[in-house]
């Protein structure tokens, strides 16, 4: 009869709080992803030159991925729906602000971004701002609904994490191909009121769906601000786990180029009129059908070798653009595909993405996988609250950084077309894409050597 029990508890439905948090997640990510592969695009046009608009997306990405530290703490002490409703009222300001310049501050969007920065205060102060308000409210999401999908999962947090990261990627797809309709319809400033109005749906599926999960009764101690830094240094002086966070932060500034330099490219050298959300589809496109597939026919893997194996991966993504520019020649030249005419050039950065996504699927989740084996027994939920640290500095250091080998290096030596459109010189070109699978490799060749290091010094 016991027996029995446990078979019906074990396979009774997730609770409908499990499903509204991933509700919530839907609109979410398709309020972000609705910008997201155009904010460098965007700000370029809006006249703030070649480095500010990926300096600024890499700013906003850090505080994404960096904050979590701080307001997974706050929510904790508040509760998941506060947090949430504020973090949505957070995020829909910070899209308008974003949008207001155009309209209703008066700017003009360019045809295509400059070189020179044109824009005034009236411009970058809101910017920045929007940034910083969708950067906290990003952050807040962040461990309010994997947190509710903790706590609701049970004894299936695989399954339900499982169903969770495919939720995102849903997310990630329905939100570009409104996007996609909107700056159609409309003009490109267009995305950010689709990223508004899904995070006024957001704030109320929350507001009136969602249903505080039960807490756990503990006796612990309150978190403050100097305890979550002191804990942060507590982490970082563990030699094991800080080297494993600096090699594997290569593998996430390549991946921070799709969004930095792939549509910065696409627009100043392939077409004029990029569809960057449409070729971007590719990398949850990836992710939905394949995930499963890899995880079965890889998930014995160990987490390290996956990790390894998603750094070669991510390198070869970038090599592929030599293919177009060594073979071809021209790069704007249209090929037929599914009765759709894309350039050559167009159609390697679409593969680009889909391989980045594969490289995604082998190296993300047992990321956090080995970090929570890696950590001191007893400190592992410590540990992992830390485990984005690594996309937060790659998207750091890959905004400036993917702008200065875009416009120092790929750009060298070219020449401006009639049509607006940049004549690359191969060899400066084929350079630039060299050097950025070099990043992916050598972090790839470094998580080796950080292996065999670990393997020959044991804890005792």
């Amino acid at each position: 009869m016991e027996k029995n029990n446990t078979q019906i508890k074990n396979t009774e439905a997730f609770p409908k709080t499990f499903w509204t948090a991933n509700v919530t997640e839907l609109i979410e990510r398709a309020a972000y992803y609705a910008m997201a592969s155009f904010v460098v695009l965007y700000l370029g046009r809006l006249g703030l030159g070649d480095y500010w608009p990926s300096t600024l997306n890499g700013i906003l990405w850090f505080l994404v991925f960096f904050l979590p530290i701080l307001s997974g703490t706050i929510a904790d002490e508040i509760g998941f729906k506060k947090s949430l409703l504020g973090a949505f009222v957070l995020l829909a300001i910070g899209y308008f602000i974003m949008g207001y310049p155009v309209w209703f501050g008066g700017a003009i969007l360019l045809a295509k971004g400059s070189s020179e920065i044109t824009s005034g205060y009236d411009i970058i102060i809101p910017v920045i701002g929007a940034i910083i308000l969708i950067g906290i409210g990003g952050s807040v999401i962040k461990p309010c609904i994997s947190g509710t999908i903790q706590k609701t999962s049970g004894k299936r947090a695989t399954l339900g994490f499982g169903i969770f990261y495919m939720i995102i990627n849903v997310g990630s797809l329905l939100g570009r191909g409104i996007s996609y309709i909107a700056r159609k319809e409309f003009d490109l400033s267009y995305i950010f009121a689709v990223s508004v109005a899904a995070s006024i749906v957001a704030f109320f599926v929350v507001l009136f769906f969602y249903k505080e999960p039960e807490q756990e009764i503990k006796d612990k101690a309150k978190k403050t601000v100097a305890k979550i830094l002191l804990d942060m240094v507590l982490v970082l002086r563990n030699l094991r786990f800080a080297v494993f966070l600096l090699v594997i932060s290569g593998f996430w500034f390549v991946y921070a180029q799709v969004y930095n330099v792939l549509p910065k490219y696409l627009e100043m050298v392939v077409e004029i009129d990029p569809a960057v959300d449409i070729y971007t589809m590719a990398n949850p496109f990836v992710i939905v059908f394949f995930q499963l597939l890899i995880i079965q026919l890889f998930g014995k893997l160990k987490p390290i070798k996956s990790i390894i194996i998603g750094g070669i991966i991510i390198g070869l993504s970038m090599l592929i653009n030599l293919v177009p520019i060594l073979l071809y020649g021209n790069i704007r030249e249209g090929v037929n595909l599914f009765w759709v005419t894309i350039p050559l050039g167009s159609l390697f950065i679409v593969l680009t993405v889909a391989l980045i996504a594969f490289g995604e699927l082998f190296a993300a989740a047992r990321q956090f996988e080995f970090i929570g084996a890696l950590a001191p027994k007893g400190k592992e939920g410590l540990f992992l609250g830390y485990a984005n640290l690594p996309m937060a500095i790659g998207a750091l250091i890959g905004g400036p950084a993917g702008a200065a080998i875009l416009n120092e290096i790929m750009c060298k030596n070219s020449i401006m077309l009639e049509n607006g459109l940049l004549q690359l010189d191969p060899f400066w070109n084929s350079l630039g894409w060299i050097i950025l699978m070099g990043i992916g490799i050598a972090s790839a060749f470094f998580m080796w050597l950080y292996n065999r290091w670990i393997q020959k010094n044991p804890l005792k």
